[in-house]
């Protein structure tokens, strides 16, 4: 391949990607409203927004935090035991199948009955994420878990329950991505290459995030959209909301 000449390979992805996304709203926009709306009528009611993923599935949870044109209200759900700085980073994959460290996590953190809990978990199998989902909706909290479904439905659970995460949620949004989250086959290389499940999750986290602000809207609610704090007057401008919303922001 000569040198400053893009692969076909990456054309091939990017085409797929671009496939997929517009799969999501055509076979997922009803969930994604019924989320948004499910989203909008708990914070109306008291509840508050949390997001979780254990591993790379937590990038979603990220997105969703503390950044520019995003809700000043999403809260994230760390631990570093299941984030991508832990080390040895194999231990992240450890405690994910270790029974009785997702409901650990669960009760250390703020949630509460009404609250709503979004869980990104690609093949939705660890213990992790099943047993926080069956914890969380035992204590009132709604659950809205997004998942690779075509992954989640060809391996079984690792949880003592024998349930998956798509069983124990109250709504369920298919990223539809690949088995194996790898997607791209190329020649010389037996495993695939180039996951979806990051850019697919983050396209699912802004595609709420827009449908929040137009139920919200809808309700009479002005949404807290952060500014960049990198514009003239973007520092400002998030403390207000910051101070505006302090009680329903567990981030700070």
């Amino acid at each position: 391949m000569a040198v400053g000449t893009i692969s076909e390979y990456v054309k091939q992805y990017a085409d797929h990607v671009r496939g997929i996304e517009e799969r999501i709203i055509s076979e997922q926009g009803g969930n994604i409203a019924k989320a948004g709306r499910m989203i909008c009528e708990a914070f109306q009611s008291g509840g508050n927004i949390f997001a979780f993923g254990p591993g790379h599935a937590g990038m979603f949870a990220e997105e969703m935090f503390y950044r520019a044109g995003g809700l000043a209200i999403t809260n994230p759900l760390f631990h570093s035991g299941v984030m991508c700085n832990e080390r040895p980073i194999t231990l992240t994959s450890a405690l994910e199948v270790l029974p009785g460290y997702g409901s650990v996590v669960l009760e250390e953190s703020p949630l509460r009955s009404g609250d709503v809990l979004l869980i990104h978990s690609v093949a939705a199998r660890n213990p992790v994420v099943v047993e926080m989902a069956i914890k969380a909706r035992e204590k009132g909290i709604k659950v809205i878990s997004i998942v690779c479904m075509d992954y989640a439905s060809q391996v079984t659970s690792r949880d003592p329950s024998g349930k998956m995460l798509q069983d124990v949620s109250d709504l369920v949004i298919d990223t539809c991505g690949d088995l194996g989250d790898a997607c791209m086959t190329v020649s010389g290389i037996e495993q695939k290459v180039a996951p979806t499940s990051s850019v697919l999750g983050s396209f699912i986290a802004n595609c709420l995030l827009l449908q929040i602000c137009a139920y919200f809207l809808d309700a009479g609610i002005t949404p807290p959209v952060f500014q960049s704090a990198n514009v003239d007057g973007g520092g400002a401008y998030n403390a207000k909301l910051l101070e505006q919303y302090k009680d329903r922001i567990f981030y700070m």
